[in-house]
């Protein structure tokens, strides 16, 4: 069904047949590409096998290109080829291919860009934001990244499992005890005016102080603190993930695991020491001392001897520390007993999507990754940069310490999950996204979830308009193509070959993590499918359905449901609905 995998098989088969006349050996096949022409009006596709093979091969790439032009010209779908520039070869296909292409992609409905199962487990990290309050929109972009990541993987064949780290062993949760505590006192009816400093003013932590006072009334006054902190700090972690589950469930995610890293420290850190332990095994780990770093110090970094990971061996840029002089664990040690658990676990690929803000965390993942599984799984760090929120022109502020932050919930009650899911991936990941609560709303070409749910809706629309008319909906699974040989139009042809990118789209995507492909795609198939039915406002003779000629009628409307299917599956992997009517 990807055409382009089809083609690039193609041409190696007439690179290979010219070879074999030539009695040449054949050279590496893996980087000739069939990808779609730069200009549209070069040509339906376009091949770099001249290219890429004429240099080991020892001749000129435009003679090479001529004779692979010359052997795909005897192909009966291959209209005309031609040799381009230095020695690209574009190719424009007989029209009996894109319309047997549309009956292929009606046939297979769903499932049309869906992979074969492959067997490789993936893990897919996301949000893992530390469970001291509700989710806020920073936190929304990863989330959304990271859902649709999956979605696509597994959608593109890979057996995906979503997962969600939680932050539970640090400092933060003991914050996070603190701030409830004050809540419980409040509960009891004491007056604790202004939240000190350091501590967590939202007013969200005032139910946990009121189950906190239904569970233990007030004998919790009466502990120390080293007595009480434990009771309150489970109980308010387990408060703030269900907070952040329902905030989840908002947007749509809903994580299969959830890994909590106190079981990494439990037993006196024996899953830590057990990945060190390994690691020395293999020749990874010496004690030693690190130069000073240059500018600001990090917090862990010591003047003295420590338990060092050998990193630089396995391509980061520099050793870290494990251990401590003290004998306490750094943050990073924690990071590499958890890779080693989730490599333990069968995963053959994981997938972090982590704040632009973590981008020095690239480096030393990958080495863990390396050090770990010997090289044996790979790893996949997606970096989001920050969302700016605009009301009115003017940014909203967000400040988590003092409360005065915009929810993620707030957010979704206002614009709706549709809009947020899809803004959140119409921009590359990596790049700053300002998200405006107007232009999200309105209905016109220039809001983009607008536009391709637009899109779908026009198609029932259509449907509508042909039933009211007396006319047929054929079962298009099963048409015959004699049918659709009708569709000779430029627009109608161009169309069909929009839908033909959609799983090398979908493979793409799926292979360079990278979403905002898939929305960008929805757009332009979108823009074409409103630019057709807007011909047929001035042509009457192009509209979808003509009821003075039912067979075309028919052709259109299988067009327009294999336009729909797409859209529908697309924005499904999105995690957006596709409507039936706009309102």
């Amino acid at each position: 069904m990807n055409i382009f995998a089809d083609f690039e098989d193609r041409v190696r088969k007439a690179v290979e047949a010219i070879l074999k006349a030539r009695e040449t050996a054949l050279p590496d096949l893996s980087r000739v590409a069939v990808e779609p022409p730069r200009d549209a009006s070069h040509g339906d596709l376009a091949t770099n096998a001249a290219m890429v093979l004429a240099k080991p091969l020892g001749v000129k790439p435009r003679e090479l290109a001529t004779e692979i032009a010359a052997r795909l010209a005897r192909d009966p779908d291959v209209a005309t080829p031609e040799v381009a520039g230095p020695g690209f070869i574009n190719l424009r296909l007989e029209p009996g291919f894109w319309t047997g292409h549309l009956a292929a992609i009606l046939k297979a409905g769903g499932d049309y860009g869906r992979g074969r199962r492959t067997g490789h487990k993936v893990n897919v990290e996301y949000v893992s934001a530390n469970p001291t309050g509700p989710m806020h929109v920073g936190h929304c972009r990863g989330a959304v990244v990271g859902d649709t990541i999956a979605n696509i993987m597994a959608f593109a064949g890979d057996t995906v499992t979503r997962e969600y780290y939680i932050n539970d062993a640090g400092e933060q949760v003991n914050v996070l005890a603190r701030s409830a505590f004050l809540r419980y006192r409040e509960a009891l009816g004491e007056t604790i005016g202004e939240i000190p400093a350091g501590l967590y003013p939202g007013e969200y932590l005032t139910p946990v102080g009121e189950a906190l006072k239904a569970e233990f009334s007030d004998r919790l006054l009466a502990m120390d603190e080293a007595e009480w902190l434990p009771h309150v700090r489970d109980r308010a972690i387990d408060a703030m993930m269900a907070m952040i589950r329902d905030d989840l469930k908002l947007l749509g995610i809903e994580h299969e695991e959830f890994f909590s890293e106190r079981t990494l420290h439990a037993d006196e850190g024996g899953k830590i020491a057990e990945a060190i332990e390994d690691l020395r095994g293999k020749g990874y780990i010496y004690q030693g001392t690190l130069p000073p770093p240059k500018g600001q110090a990090p917090e862990d970094w010591e003047d003295r001897e420590q338990t060092l990971l050998r990193s630089t061996e396995v391509g980061d840029d520099q050793d870290r520390p494990l251990v401590k002089s003290d004998g306490r664990y750094t943050y990073f040690a924690a990071d590499v007993a958890y890779f080693r658990e989730k490599f333990e676990r069968g995963f053959e690929e994981m997938v972090y999507i982590l704040g632009a803000d973590h981008g020095g965390y690239v480096k030393r993942l990958e080495a863990v990754a390396k050090a770990v599984s010997g090289g044996a799984a790979q790893i996949d760090v997606v970096l989001c940069q920050l969302v700016k929120l605009f009301r009115d022109g003017e940014p909203v502020r967000m400040s988590k310490r003092s409360g005065d932050f915009v929810t993620l919930a707030e957010v979704v009650e206002e614009v709706g999950r549709d809009p947020v899911r899809f803004m959140m991936l119409f921009r590359k990941s990596d790049a700053p996204l300002d998200f405006d609560f107007q232009k999200v709303t309105e209905q016109s070409k220039d809001n983009p979830v607008f536009y391709v749910q637009y899109a779908h809706a026009r198609s029932a629309a259509i449907f509508r308009q042909a039933a009211e008319v007396g006319v047929r909906l054929p079962d298009f699974p099963t048409l015959d193509a004699s049918v659709l040989a009708g569709l000779s139009d430029e627009g109608e042809l161009a169309l069909i070959r929009k839908l033909a990118e959609f799983p090398r789209l979908v493979k793409a995507a799926a292979e360079a993590k990278e979403p905002h492909r898939l929305a960008f795609y929805l757009y332009d198939l979108a823009s074409a499918f409103h630019s057709q039915y807007n011909r047929g406002k001035d042509f009457p003779a192009l509209r979808f359905v003509n009821s003075e000629n039912g067979m075309i009628t028919q052709a259109r409307l299988a067009l327009v449901r294999a336009v729909a299917v797409v859209l529908e599956t697309g924005l499904g992997l999105i995690g957006a609905d596709a409507p039936e009517e706009m309102r």
